[in-house]
């Protein structure tokens, strides 16, 4: 291991020529005040951006494997052993040149997001055994990645997404035997603590890097380790970030709870100036719900801390739409999970599968295996067919992500404000079946929908109404569909935006698609209200093109 006060003079020499290189107008330094971050002129920053997953830290199920290679360890045993170690390390090598390239950071950048979350494997940045020693292609891995989002303005939120020995014993963090070793044995938090010193140490004067997060989802519940070792957990934190402050004074720290970042029951009151806490917030129900953030809220204003998304997605655009607004709403920043992986269509971008992953697939759930020849041609043309240009791209999903249109906005997806501000029903103390249970509109479902959940609406009656936050990179008219049927006779519904109204008449009881007049949008965000002026009608969705 370096000595700390190399690392401190390494980093200091780095970040002197790091800021010797930055132009004007890039990022500033972040910081925590109270509930918020702030840059350096204290102006509030949500910080909204895209996982880096499946590049430092590859997971089998975004290859659509088996749990034969569910985790890096295993996948890299899969690719050697069909087509042996030499090209297995030149195909490695040329994974993670293409996987995530300066093209994928401007892209980023383009669409709108101002950060990045890459998922670091610890193994790519020191190996294991007796004699551990630092390994340089994570560093020059994670320095391409500083320096792409430096050029394009970005941050950068590092995630020691599989820490040495492994933090939860399951296939996300690479454990090795299925246990969370860092929690076992002194020698891998020695290591965690020491690696953890030489990236702060590398970044010390980097503005790019927003903070460090310590740990993704340490200690699982459903295995029993939250209860064997939930307890060593924020003294392991403290721990990390006393030895970080000895060479970095400046970057945000940010800590997850234990059972997947979301039990801060291990949490007392903050152990730095500088830090902010992060839970992570996957709805898989079905049929579809929001699930309530209350507990959140409620221990931000014990902790006075920010608080972090910092994954959340792989689910459907409703979802989407309905989770950035509800954090939002709360001065909640997030990241999105994860930026792409093969065969989706639930991502931003997504990889085609090569031509005979299949044998691969199969081989990794106990199938024949494959010849070297196929397995090699396929392990090319997935380095071909990961690069940025091969993807192929959903601006479905990024719209629904960043509530913008193109798109379609799902009528159960009103504003997050309460009532009087985003909805107002006859009978507020109702609550929903489905979807808001917490809430007093009534969300129905309309139809079984596909495996991510059932299609769903509201019924609204007379004088009740919704309204909508919708986002526009620029003014103009947009063409708009309304999808939604009358109950028991026709009805009127009212849609305002932008100073303008307009009625249309539901008249069928079956759901039917419902032209509109044009709806001008300004750049930038939009209220639409949607008032039932006579009738009972229920809304589906309404699209803007």
């Amino acid at each position: 291991m370096y000595h700390r006060k190399t690392v401190l003079f390494l980093g200091i020499l780095f970040g002197i020529a790091l800021a010797c290189s930055q132009a004007l107008g890039a990022v500033t330094f972040l910081r925590t005040q109270g509930q918020d971050m702030v840059d350096e002129s204290g102006r509030k920053v949500l910080l909204q951006g895209v996982g880096l997953g499946n590049w430092m830290l590859p997971e089998g199920y975004m290859w659509r494997f088996g749990g034969q290679a569910d985790r890096p360890r295993r996948i890299e045993k899969v690719v050697s052993d069909l087509i042996g170690p030499e090209n297995a390390a030149r195909f490695w090598s040329g994974f993670r040149q293409n996987y995530v390239t300066e093209a994928d950071i401007a892209r980023i950048a383009e669409l709108g997001f101002n950060s990045v979350r890459p998922a670091l494997n610890a193994r790519l940045f020191l190996t294991e055994g007796d004699n551990a020693a630092y390994v340089e292609e994570g560093f020059q891995l994670l320095d391409h990645l500083v320096g792409w989002c430096r050029t394009h303005n970005l941050y950068v939120i590092i995630d020691m997404h599989g820490a040495p020995g492994g933090q939860t014993g399951a296939n996300i963090d690479d454990s090795p035997n299925d246990q969370p070793e860092l929690f076992m044995d002194k020698k891998n938090q020695d290591r965690l603590v020491d690696l953890w010193v030489k990236i702060a140490g590398r970044y010390q004067n980097e503005p790019t890097v927003a903070g460090y997060d310590l740990l993704n989802e340490p200690l699982p519940q459903r295995t029993g380790a939250a209860a064997k070792y939930k307890d060593q957990l924020e003294p392991l934190y403290k721990r990390i970030t006393t030895a970080i402050r000895e060479v970095d004074k400046r970057h945000m720290i940010t800590v997850e709870g234990c059972d997947w970042a979301n039990d801060w029951s291990v949490f007392s009151a903050p152990f730095d100036n500088n830090l902010f806490y992060q839970f992570h917030y996957y709805c898989w129900d079905r049929p579809s719900k929001l699930n309530d953030i209350t507990r959140f809220l409620d221990r931000r204003k014990e902790l006075n801390a920010p608080v972090w998304v910092g994954e959340t997605g792989e689910k459907d655009n409703a979802i989407y739409w309905a989770t950035m607004q509800y954090f939002e709403t709360n001065n909640i920043g997030w990241s999105f999970w994860p930026w792409k992986k093969m065969e989706t269509t639930n991502t931003p971008y997504s990889i085609k599968t090569p031509q005979g992953w299949d044998d691969i697939r199969a081989y990794t759930r106990s199938g024949t295996k494959p010849s070297a020849e196929v397995a090699q041609r396929a392990f090319d043309e997935l380095i071909e067919n990961i690069k940025l240009e091969k993807c192929v791209f959903f601006p479905d999903v990024v719209n629904a992500i960043l509530r913008q249109v193109p798109g379609r906005v799902e009528a159960e997806n009103y504003g997050h404000e309460g009532p009087n501000s985003s909805y107002f029903v006859e009978d507020p103390a109702q609550k929903s079946k489905f979807y808001r249970i917490s809430e007093p509109v009534p969300v129905e479902q309309i139809a079984a929908g596909n495996r991510r959940g059932a299609e769903q609406g509201i019924k609204l009656s007379e004088q009740e109404w919704t309204a909508y936050t919708i986002h526009s990179r620029t003014a103009k008219d947009y063409a708009a569909v309304i999808k939604a049927k009358a109950e028991g006779g026709p009805a009127v519904v009212e849609l305002s935006i932008g100073g303008r109204t307009q009625d249309v008449t539901i008249a069928g009881t079956d759901w039917s698609e419902v032209p509109l007049k044009a709806m001008p949008l300004s750049q930038g965000a939009n209220r639409l209200k949607v008032l039932v002026k006579s009738g009972v009608v229920s809304l589906d969705w309404i699209t803007f093109n």
